[in-house]
């Protein structure tokens, strides 16, 4: 009697997908730059799904933990650990974009688009004042995270302030979390379909050139990331005693999603599901990670250091150290307010080559590879989020045995 055979995963058949969206892309580029429509179904299904489940969740294990302190203690630690290691990406992209130079042989200068550059960056006050919705309603339809975060932990505050009384909304938002990681695997099935249409899009549309222009980089930034997450998240992993094959296995998806669609929102649900079965409570999971999207962005502010040095490298800008760091300071501030959707980071950008005097052209030289670009620091910071959830969870005391099985 034959040995059954085993059903691939999400995993290989989401490989498959992106493969057969470059061959696509490459064979047949007219017919693939007509996939977006495919790609975007997927997106809009997965934004579908941001709003309600990050409210169930959240409400129902804030209310659930019974321990506002609790909470409060878990904001600190979190809020400590994105610091620090925000902080150590922007200094390490500042570091290798000063030692390899690669904008160093681009030429660039002072042009017309100067004019198409955000004359307002993003501030304090206007971060501040962002943080806080207006309606809840209007937040949940543009999937601002950030504020349906802040929405949710007061809600949930007051739902176990006033204890039993609160039990029915508690239950319907524990029913509806549920309820939307059900409806999360069913959109699931869509995600090989979805993330080969949309890497068929960007080579169909920009040809080999995506694949090979800005050669320089590229590699560096991709070096940049990977030893950042080696040295950085792997010290992390150590230090903080997270099992290192099941924390794998837990993570390996929504990287690759994160990765083939450049959005964090695409891997948001799969990554809050799989952090749980990997053992982090549902309280902290609900907590970290969302609060992460606008606080731990460490491939976007590792890659904003690099690209905005890059700029002033490319167009024979002189920085000393004082004024890099002042730009580093500046871009710890603004990379808090970048939403997690595809190439946010370059609006970012755009403010600081502004304060900056820095010439509009580069921005629009980074344009032209940053899918490339995307894809890397987009799944470095739904890696990054994981694994910040995992560590405020052992910070707490939990063991991270895993409490149900991860998804295949």
């Amino acid at each position: 009697m034959g040995r059954a055979v085993k059903r691939p995963s999400l995993t290989v058949w989401i490989f498959l997908g992106m493969v057969a969206g470059v061959v696509l892309g490459l064979v047949a580029p007219g017919f693939a730059s007509k996939l977006a429509p495919v790609s975007n179904v997927f997106l809009r299904l997965i934004k579908s799904i941001v709003a309600p489940l990050l409210f169930g969740t959240l409400v129902a294990g804030i209310a659930g933990s019974g321990e506002l302190k609790h909470i409060g203690r878990i904001f600190i630690k979190a809020i400590v650990y994105f610091e620090v290691v925000t902080t150590i990406a922007l200094f390490l992209g500042l570091g290798i974009v000063n030692l390899v130079r690669p904008g160093q042989g681009v030429s660039i200068h002072q042009t017309a688009a100067e004019a198409s550059i955000p004359k307002n960056p993003t501030t304090l006050d206007s971060v501040l004042e962002h943080v806080f919705p207006a309606s809840i309603v209007d937040a949940m339809a543009r999937n601002d995270v950030l504020q349906v975060v802040v929405f949710s932990m007061l809600f949930g505050a007051a739902c176990a302030s006033i204890g039993a009384k609160s039990d029915p909304v508690v239950r319907f938002c524990a029913a509806l979390g549920e309820v939307m990681f059900r409806y999360t695997r069913y959109v699931m099935y869509l995600a090989p379909l979805g993330v080969g249409a949309a890497l068929a899009v960007t080579v169909g549309s920009k040809g080999v050139a995506v694949l090979f222009g800005l050669g320089k980089l590229i590699l560096t930034m991709y070096a940049a990331l990977i030893l950042f997450v080696v040295l950085v998240l792997g010290s992390v992993v150590v230090l903080a005693r997270i099992p290192m094959r099941r924390f794998y296995d837990a993570v390996r998806e929504p990287f690759l999603i994160a990765f083939s669609t450049a959005s964090s929102e695409a891997a948001l649900p799969l990554a809050l599901e799989n952090m749980q079965s990997f053992g982090v409570p549902k309280h902290i999971v609900g907590f970290v990670i969302p609060t992460g999207y606008s606080f731990n962005l460490d491939g976007t502010t590792l890659y904003l250091s690099l690209a905005s040095v890059f700029v002033a490298q490319a167009a024979g800008v002189h920085m000393g150290f004082g004024e890099q760091l002042i730009m580093m300071l500046t871009l710890m501030l603004t990379s808090k307010g970048v939403a997690g959707v595809p190439r946010s980071a370059l609006v970012v950008l755009a403010g600081t080559l502004t304060t900056f005097h820095l010439p509009a052209e580069g921005f629009s030289l980074l344009l032209g590879v940053d899918a490339l670009l995307d894809m890397a620091r987009t799944s470095v910071n739904v890696l990054g989020n994981c694994l910040a959830s995992a560590v405020v969870a052992r910070w707490d005391g939990y063991k991270l045995d895993a409490t149900a099985r991860l998804s295949n």
